[in-house]
């Protein structure tokens, strides 16, 4: 009985907020500049599309795992749709994007937009001065572009600790770093008020927001939880299903010509340079990643070129709309590799990241960062330009530090209020059924000769869920 107040609270809570009137708010904001139609159609299909990117995630994720942990490690990611979007709504815009606190540049008003007050079917200016962004799509609709971009982040980590952490303290873990890590680091790079956005960084759709802080959230989070019982006693880990990671890989491309050429806050010229560089540094990261293990010996599998086209993805976030395409092949190439390398030592190394989203997005994210500083038209250093390159640095040094060492913190405090790792009996059951009471496979439907009507052939029941 206990157990049910909780969620009980939570319900009657989100009921009172949602019908209480909305008692904060400040200053509305400027308008912008006039509605434009084809910016607003093309960012509503833009927020669409990155939607499909968690979805797709879970695809990725649960083919990668064990038979066993499918479900609660897909569920990993749908359940981010949930949660982060009803703390969006209540505070999590306005912190990433409400107007600065104190004029440091580090976080958002919660009151300015708390419930999403102020924020309408019309158009605003954010910011003051020169670098302030004059909108031409409702505001609403940024929000919710953005939104989706919130959404994803917290589910990349997932992959880190997949077969082993309790799932209420995941959803604890989503709801602070969110809070705590992600907010912050938006306000910083993508409000106008922001000490990133002062400094000249250029993260045209996430590199340091999204990826690096999933990064290194991922690598505190294996380091904390530790090492799976199979992975203690050297057991290879297989994927269960290959074509599923087929399938999350296509989605999440799919979707990411939303999340990079979607940034452009607009359909025009950066949105279709971001949308090529997009497509053309997955496509030659994919290869790269095939030929690179065809060329170390090793057969070139279907699990590979996945991975190095999501690499590709990774890599060319923070610089899609500020390189050319010839340089985006540079930029594939060279993330391909290095999160190649990168893996292979993980794997002979203790550390126990499952689904390698550290040597991918964590990597994958500096090495796009560190390109864009290079290669970001007439500021980087291929142009004879310095300062956005050093400034590209050191925004890449506290971002490590503070994603890494915020989450350090946020799990401790996670795993005292709700212990973060499963039992050795339940990971031995495996997370479906430990957590979720659920299994991929209606498994007591074949044991009956049953499965919706039809009789199942025996070779079509996994030894997993027999097990």
């Amino acid at each position: 009985m206990k157990r049910a107040v909780t969620p009980f609270v939570l319900l009657v809570g989100l009921a009172i907020l949602g019908l209480v009137p909305n008692l904060f708010g400040g200053e509305p904001l400027p308008a912008g500049d006039a509605l434009n139609p084809g910016d607003t159609a093309w960012m509503l299909t833009a927020s669409g599309l990155v939607l499909l990117m968690t979805p797709g995630l879970s695809f990725f994720y649960g083919g990668m795992v064990g038979f066993k942990n499918v479900v609660s490690t897909m569920l990993q990611s749908v359940i981010a749709l949930g949660v982060i979007s009803l703390l969006w709504v209540l505070v999590g815009f306005s912190l990433a994007f409400g107007p600065d606190v104190g004029g440091y540049g580090l976080i958002g008003n919660p009151l300015t937009h708390f419930m999403l007050n102020g924020v309408g079917d019309g158009t605003v200016t954010m910011g003051v001065g020169d670098g302030a962004i004059k909108f031409t799509v409702p505001f609403l609709i940024f929000c919710m572009f953005q939104l989706k971009f919130a959404i994803i982040t917290p589910a990349l980590i997932t992959g880190s600790f997949a077969e082993r952490v309790r799932f209420s303290a995941y959803l604890l873990f989503m709801v602070l770093f969110s809070l705590v890590i992600y907010c912050p680091l938006a306000h910083w790079t993508w409000h106008p008020q922001g000490i990133f956005f002062k400094w000249g960084v250029k993260d045209f759709a996430g590199g340091t927001v999204v990826h690096m802080s999933a990064g290194f959230a991922a690598l505190a989070g294996a380091i904390l939880l530790g090492r799976r019982k199979s992975h203690l006693a050297n057991e290879a880990h297989e994927a269960h299903n290959v074509p599923y990671v087929l399938l999350g890989t296509g989605m999440l491309w799919f979707g990411w010509f939303g999340f990079n050429a979607g940034s452009a806050l607009g359909a025009n010229g950066s949105a279709a340079l971001a949308f090529a560089t997009t497509n053309t540094a997955s496509a030659c990261a994919m290869l790269a990643w095939m030929f690179f293990d065809w060329a170390k010996g090793r057969k070139p599998s279907a699990m590979g070129a996945c991975i190095g086209a999501v690499v590709g993805l990774v890599a060319i976030t923070p610089a899609a709309g500020f390189v050319t395409v010839p340089q985006s092949i540079v930029i594939g190439l060279v993330a391909s590799v290095i999160s190649n390398l990168a893996c292979h030592y993980k794997s002979k190394s203790t550390l126990d990241d499952t689904l390698d989203v550290f040597p991918c997005h964590g990597l994958g994210g500096m090495v796009g960062m560190v390109a864009t500083g290079i290669f970001a038209k007439d500021v980087g250093l291929w142009y004879g330009q310095t300062t956005t390159f050093m400034y590209h640095m050191l925004a890449l040094v506290v971002v490590a530090v503070f994603a890494f060492v915020g989450s350090v913190i946020l799990y401790k405090l996670t795993d005292v209020i709700i212990p973060l790792r499963v039992t050795d009996e339940q990971e031995h059951e495996g997370l479906d059924l430990s957590q979720h009471g659920e299994t991929a496979l209606a498994v007591g439907s074949f044991l009956n000769g049953t499965s919706n009507g039809h009789s199942p052939k025996a070779d079509s029941i996994p030894v997993e869920a027999l097990a």
